[in-house]
Order: C-alpha cells, then structure tokens, then sequence
C-alpha cells in the first residue's frame, strides 16, 4: 500500500498537461545524446534557472536552507536539507518533480538540474571555485537525491 501512495503523490509532482509531453521529450533526447551530454545539458539549464533566481545572502547554513526552501516551495519542487559533514556539505532533495516529469529511466541525467542550481547558487553566495556539487549515487526509490558539496 505504502508504494502504491508514494506512487500517486510522485505522480502529482507534475501537472497531468506536461507529464506525456516531457516524458516523450525524454526520450526523444535519449535517443540521440548519452547520458552524459544529457546530464551536462541538465545542468547548464539549472544554472540558467540559478541565474534567474538568485538567492539573497545567507548568514549560516540554516539560514541558506530556509530560503532555498521557501524558493522551491512557491514552485512546488519539494525541499531541501542541508547538513555539514567533515569535509563537505550534503544536500538532500526531497518530492523534485524530475522523476514525476521526465520518468524514473531518465533520473541518471535529469537530476543533473538541481546539480547546476545549487553549484551556481553556492558561487554566487561567494563559494571557492575548487568546491562542486556532485552527486555520488542514484536517488533512492522514493526519489530523494543526495548531493555533495565540497573537493
């Protein structure tokens, strides 16, 4: 019962009118580009998306967190939480529209979006350039991402 739930609200994560035609869109990129590229082309599109929404400044980290949250909140792209380990920061990225939109198959390369915006975000917030967000393994099966900060 708990994954036919988690099914439906995933499916809610984007609007019925786009869901089809961005998932055809998927795979039509697919097709022609590696994953790779795709990932690449994901993330040049979130910095874009970065550029357009940048964040004020933020006094310490949970301030950041706040108002990268109210952000996403107004857009209905879920939330984030970030917490500082030894040598980096980790970002985790709850209920993204990403697998909703583009379908589970193409999560190798779509979460390459949110690796754009939160690397353009962390620069413009004053971050060395040696420091990049990654992310170091596949979303879980609810979807959360988990991404890197750091060398």
């Amino acid at each position: 019962m708990e994954s036919a739930v988690l099914s439906h609200l995933n499916d809610r994560l984007c609007a019925s009118q786009w869901r089809e035609a961005l998932a055809a869109f998927a795979q039509e990129l697919a097709q022609d580009l590696t994953p790779q590229r795709l990932r690449a082309l994901m993330r040049r599109a979130g910095e874009r998306f970065a550029a357009a929404h940048q964040l004020p400044q933020a006094a310490s980290i949970e301030d950041l967190q706040v108002l990268i949250n109210q952000l996403w909140q107004t857009m209905d792209w879920g939330w984030v939480t970030i917490a500082e380990a030894d040598d980096h920061l980790a970002l985790t990225h709850y209920c993204a529209p990403l697998r909703a939109a583009f379908g589970p198959e193409h999560q190798a390369w779509s979460t390459g979006f949110l690796e754009g915006v939160y690397e353009l975000w962390m620069r413009q917030l004053g971050a060395d350039s040696q420091l990049h967000v990654a992310q170091p393994q596949a979303p879980d099966t609810e979807g959360t991402i988990v991404y890197r900060f750091g060398r």
